[in-house]
């Protein structure tokens, strides 16, 4: 605001009343010129620079980074379109980075700020918020029980039928994911002590040639590196179901969800609506994969039976007990460094329970 001072004149000299208004009219008119047109290179400037904050703002708040692995939901979104389009509509703009080839290295490109969401699973998310990443939970795929989506596998000829067959065998696992997870659990439920097992950290890029060449024994894995090995390589499970499903989860870069709340909970949204789409249509999915990753049909056919429904909803109480039953779980087996309080670690998108 302009604030106009006061001013005062001494004269030494008395003026004539008339000579004293003639002055004092000059002199109040000049004033009154130089405060409007001061008030009004004022009011340019001062609105200049609003809409400049605006426009920075504006273009700063209206952009999301989206990233993603190969066979996700994030890349059948961006083949298809429609999220683009419908956050376009509420003029928000949609950027893609990956694809990335694990979980490790999404959540690096989150953590360096290089993306805003990305789909992950519960299992790297949790090491990834224990490690103190600045990461927040936004939406969350209900685990199911009689998924295929994972699987400990060995080559076609390997002697090892069942998990009892690995002690004193090489494992080869993602360090802190849901490899690693998967084999803990096993030998778990199986009542094999997890020191009896040697496991082998590797990415899945590394870990498949280890598998098929003999360096390892087993891989501890998930889809669609299982229909591909498979089907491609004869390779074969040695387990079935899960014994602890995971969650999948569309994890948020921190400052995103509290800086651009907006655009995160539309991009989140329209993710949702993408994987509702998918479940009535497979096929198509299917052709996505068939695309995404350069497989056979038969490959992506499976992928997409073993996955099953990909449905993304956000947090209720349940999801919120079962995340933190797994965090804790993860804590005790000191595959985390420090416990993860799952109720903080929930986007602050002041969404509610959605389904």
């Amino acid at each position: 605001m302009n604030y106009l001072k006061e001013h005062r004149f001494q004269y030494k000299q008395k003026c004539s009343a008339i000579t004293i208004f003639a002055i004092a009219a000059s002199f109040l008119g000049l004033i009154a010129s130089g405060c409007s047109q001061q008030t009004a290179i004022n009011a340019t400037v001062n609105s200049d620079s609003s809409s400049n904050l605006t426009t920075k703002t504006t273009e700063k708040n209206n952009v999301i980074r989206l990233a993603y692995q190969k066979g996700g939901i994030i890349p059948i979104a961006r083949e298809r379109g429609e999220l683009e389009r419908k956050l376009a509509m509420q003029n928000i703009k949609v950027e893609w980075s990956g694809p990335f080839d694990r979980c490790a290295t999404l959540l690096s490109s989150l953590n360096g700020n290089r993306a805003d969401i990305g789909g992950c699973g519960d299992i790297p998310t949790i090491s990834g918020i224990a490690a103190e990443q600045p990461l927040c939970i936004g939406s969350v795929q209900r685990p199911s029980p009689d998924s295929l989506s994972n699987a400990i596998l060995v080559r076609g000829d390997s002697p090892i039928g069942k998990p009892a067959d690995l002690v004193g065998k090489k494992v080869a696992v993602n360090q802190g994911g849901a490899g690693e997870y998967l084999l803990l659990k096993v030998l778990e439920k199986e009542n094999i002590p997890s020191n009896k097992v040697k496991r082998v950290y590797l990415s899945p890029n590394d870990a498949a040639p280890a598998l098929y060449q003999g360096s390892v024994d087993a891989w501890a894995v998930w889809e669609p590196y299982i229909s591909i090995a498979q089907l491609e390589h004869k390779a074969r499970r040695i387990t079935t179901t899960h014994p602890a499903p995971t969650y999948g989860i569309m994890v948020v870069r921190g400052d995103a969800a509290k800086e651009n709340p907006v655009a995160v909970k539309a991009a989140l949204t329209a993710l949702s609506e993408d994987g509702e789409w998918l479940n009535q249509h497979s096929n198509a999915g299917s052709d996505f994969l068939v695309k995404q990753l350069k497989v056979s049909d038969a490959v992506a056919k499976q992928v997409t039976k073993n996955r099953g429904p990909e449905s993304y909803v956000f947090l209720n109480a349940e999801d919120i007990a079962h995340l933190q039953k797994t965090a804790d779980w993860l804590l005790e087996q000191k595959i985390i460094p420090q416990r993860v309080d799952i109720t903080t670690a929930v986007c602050p998108l002041e969404t509610t329970a959605a389904r």
